[in-house]
């Protein structure tokens, strides 16, 4: 594993607790040599995220649309900034740069990166690791509904355990790097997206 994605708020949420996590994933990333792939903004847990790697020496990439540059999001002090034409464009290219995801706190945008990269794995388009960064039980209720949605038989066991989720980056970043992907069926061949 060379780079880890990291989808997260662009505001800092209500506890101080969120960007503490943050910026601590983001010195574990680097302390690692990952390289870190995220949404490019300096704002909220996206702009901690990337600090804490930046101030460890790591290596840090945003993918952002090019309209949000207008609004003064982006990280002055990237590795590198890749400017994209769309969202769909922004999800695609983190996707093909990361060999991991992780999801931090956060709110639609977050949860519409996580999902559709979940998506992914289980259509078999991929088999790289996901995780969530659960800080303060913010995924508490999230991880209860999947549980739920399994045992209701709309989503398969096989399919949850795609989702891991971990409180403490460190250990995170150990099951990243030891991840053996479930066992399941391809749904779709690559060719035919």
């Amino acid at each position: 594993m060379k780079s880890v994605c990291v989808f997260c708020g662009g505001n800092p949420g209500a506890r101080p607790s969120y960007a503490a996590a943050a910026r601590r994933l983001g010195e574990v990333l680097a302390a690692r040599a990952l390289t870190l792939v995220y949404g490019g903004a300096s704002t909220g847990l996206m702009g901690a995220v990337a600090d804490g790697a930046l101030a460890r020496g790591g290596r840090v990439v945003g993918v952002l649309p090019e309209f949000m540059v207008a609004r003064e999001v982006a990280h002055p002090g990237l590795t590198e900034l890749r400017l994209v034409g769309s969202m769909h464009e922004r999800k695609a290219e983190m996707a093909a740069r990361a060999d991991a995801f992780v999801a931090l706190p956060g709110g639609f945008g977050t949860l519409d990166e996580l999902f559709e990269i979940l998506t992914w794995s289980q259509l078999g388009l991929h088999h790289k690791p996901c995780a969530l960064l659960d800080v303060d039980d913010y995924y508490a209720p999230l991880v209860t509904f999947l549980d739920h949605a399994a045992r209701e038989g709309l989503l398969r066991p096989e399919h949850r355990a795609m989702l891991f989720v971990e409180r403490d980056p460190e250990r995170l970043a150990e099951r990243l790097a030891s991840y053996s992907p479930p066992a399941v069926a391809r749904v779709l061949d690559p060719s035919q997206t």
